[in-house]
């Protein structure tokens, strides 16, 4: 289930096990498994990836990676089909991908003696990629009634939802705030505009959806498949210039 409706969906590349992830929800649809055991699922996931990855199997760690993403996609699946979004869900799975990203980047710069700074550098400008992605797709689902979960700006603690237990919720909340507050506030600074505009065309978000963390594992799978683990810190170096290409087409055109 698309979480914009049918007429202003694009074709998001990071979002490439959707069709997987819709049949695992379907299948637990009738199961006592929980959104929320998805998501504990595919933290379990992305760390058997990276043991891989420290180990030298970069074939497996590259499929867990993928499918680390797949269930990543389908805890909201399984949400949005019971017709149980949360927050508690929503948060929970923002704090498990930051945590993963910095053990994968992490891990990466001590398998290849690489400089702390540049691993630094790597893993901010992956999750400035991630925010500027996450922040426009935000934007389109609230300007055209999609899923509506994720919110433009994080401004407040949200009231849990049916269901929810709301201390959990505001715990959560604030450990995404801690987590993600520097990189939401610099992607709001680099375009304040942005919530603003009418919309964004389907041809830029499909461009910028190469930087959603599903691409992103997918470009690491594929690096590590083929031997070449050192350069992937230096390729989201790198690759993060974008953030200033994508932004500048947005103010100047749309």
């Amino acid at each position: 289930m698309s979480k914009l409706p049918e007429q202003y969906r694009f074709l998001d590349l990071s979002d490439y096990g959707r069709p997987v992830a819709r049949f695992i929800a379907l299948s637990l649809k009738e199961t006592p498994f929980t959104p929320v055991h998805v998501t504990f699922c595919f933290m379990f996931t992305g760390i058997l990836g990276i043991v891989a990855m420290y180990h030298h199997y970069y074939l497996l760690a590259a499929l867990l990676f993928v499918f680390k993403s797949i269930l990543d996609a389908a805890d909201g699946e399984l949400a949005r089909i019971r017709n149980k979004p949360s927050y508690t869900g929503r948060y929970l799975d923002s704090v498990f991908d930051i945590i993963l990203n910095f053990m994968i980047l992490g891990t990466i710069g001590y398998m290849t003696n690489g400089s702390i700074l540049y691993t630094l550098l790597a893993f901010f400008g992956l999750q400035l990629q991630g925010t500027l992605y996450n922040y426009y797709y935000v934007i389109l689902r609230n300007i055209f009634q999609g899923d509506t979960t994720s919110r433009v700006f994080e401004t407040e603690t949200p009231i849990a939802m049916h269901g929810e237990n709301q201390r959990t919720v505001t715990f959560l909340y604030r450990v995404y705030l801690s987590l993600y507050g520097v990189f939401d506030r610099i992607i709001y600074a680099l375009d304040r505009s942005a919530s603003k505009s009418s919309g964004i065309p389907k041809w830029l978000m499909t461009s910028i959806s190469t930087f959603g963390l599903g691409f992103q594992l997918l470009l690491i799978g594929l690096l590590l498949v083929f031997n070449q683990i050192e350069w992937i810190i230096p390729f989201f170096i790198a690759y993060s210039l974008l953030i200033f290409v994508f932004i500048g087409i947005r103010k100047a055109f749309y």
